[in-house]
């Protein structure tokens, strides 16, 4: 007996969890997968994330989408999109990439209030629980601890790390105006860095990081999180 293809799925994705969504795809198999990234920088402009998503949701319900973006094999090392859109074509098989039997989206509410809810809701869509990525990086009950246990916390991941001066300090206009630090940040106590690899070059990145903001640096292992059980539940997959 032939067993069926597993369904294929798109995955609308944060530009800032590409990288970790590629490792994913990686570890667990997941070739019936899909990757469109959005660019990074929308969520230092928020409110275009829900229109943003259900535009690519459209695309994808027509049969030209496989044109809307630039494939990018999944084994080459990947740029981080900030500025840009890129596609991730796991399934190497697949002569139709324009024909999925699911879509989902890989944002978290990301400072939508509710709107990306209501987007995927009327599009008939499943999207990440929480409130942003730290929530289901760190998982959301270790999350709630890490924030009771010192409300002040001022919070990086990897991706932040790597782009700390283009989503942080430039994104604040803190390259232009230096002087609105203590504005942003006269509030916070620490800076937690929400590490998901062990990599030393990104660890002195959230450190340097640390230092500009005035903050002292706590670091915490999560590895994908629920990002990973998210991905693999969604697709069927087993470990």
């Amino acid at each position: 007996m032939i067993e069926a293809a597993p369904a294929r799925t798109l995955v609308i994705a944060c530009g800032a969890l590409a990288r970790e969504l590629i490792a994913i795809v990686k570890l667990n198999g997941l070739d019936n997968v899909t990757i469109e990234c959005l660019p990074a920088a929308l969520h230092n402009r928020p409110k275009e994330i829900p229109e943003a998503v259900r535009a690519r949701i459209h695309r994808a319900r027509r049969a030209d989408s496989a044109t809307a973006a630039t494939p990018v094999a999944h084994d080459l090392a990947l740029s981080d999109p900030v500025d840009d859109e890129v596609r991730v074509v796991t399934d190497s098989d697949s002569t139709d990439d324009s024909r999925f039997e699911s879509v989902f989206v890989a944002y978290a509410d990301c400072g939508t209030g509710g709107l990306l809810q209501q987007v995927c809701e009327e599009e008939g869509v499943e999207m990440l629980s929480g409130a942003h990525c730290y929530q289901f990086f760190a998982t959301a009950p270790r999350f709630a601890e890490i924030q009771d246990a010192e409300i002040g916390s001022f919070y990086l991941t990897d991706f932040l790390a790597r782009h700390f001066d283009r989503m942080v300090w430039k994104g604040l206009g803190l390259d232009r105006h230096p002087e609105l630090l203590p504005m942003y940040f006269g509030n916070y106590t620490r800076l937690v860095y929400l590490a998901q690899t062990d990599d030393p070059e990104i660890l002195e990145l959230a450190r340097a990081g640390a230092e500009r903001l005035g903050l002292t640096m706590v670091v915490e292992h999560t590895g994908y999180g629920e990002l990973e059980t998210t991905m693999v539940e969604l697709t069927g997959a087993t470990k």
